[in-house]
């Protein structure tokens, strides 16, 4: 069983058990987390494809840590002008741990 969510602009294959670093989510550690913007669900038989999100489908999650991802460093340059502009940045990330895909039971 496997599905296909959306969050934080971008889209993820999840199974039960997997985990995921995502853009900071607003729950506290160790607390439960559910994604309901799901795009496909597969349930092992058949796919359901979503117009745009399948309908009663959700992906429930454990907020593992929330942490700072790599350091993005953007520098800016104009020549012969003495121009030069160096700044990071860290993202605010979130890890998850899928525990379960529950789908609706009809169609």
């Amino acid at each position: 069983m496997y599905a296909i969510v959306e969050t934080g602009g971008r889209q993820w294959r999840v199974e039960p058990g997997s985990q995921l670093k995502v853009n900071r989510v607003r729950a506290e550690v160790g607390s439960a987390y559910m994604l309901d913007h799901v795009l496909i669900a597969h349930d092992g038989q058949a796919a359901r494809v979503g117009q745009p999100y399948v309908a009663g489908a959700k992906v429930l999650c454990e907020v593992l840590d929330h942490h700072r991802g790599p350091k993005t460093i953007t520098y800016k340059f104009r020549r012969r002008e003495n121009y030069r502009r160096t700044r990071g940045h860290r993202q605010p990330c979130s890890t998850l741990l899928v525990k379960s895909i529950e789908l609706e039971s009809s169609r």
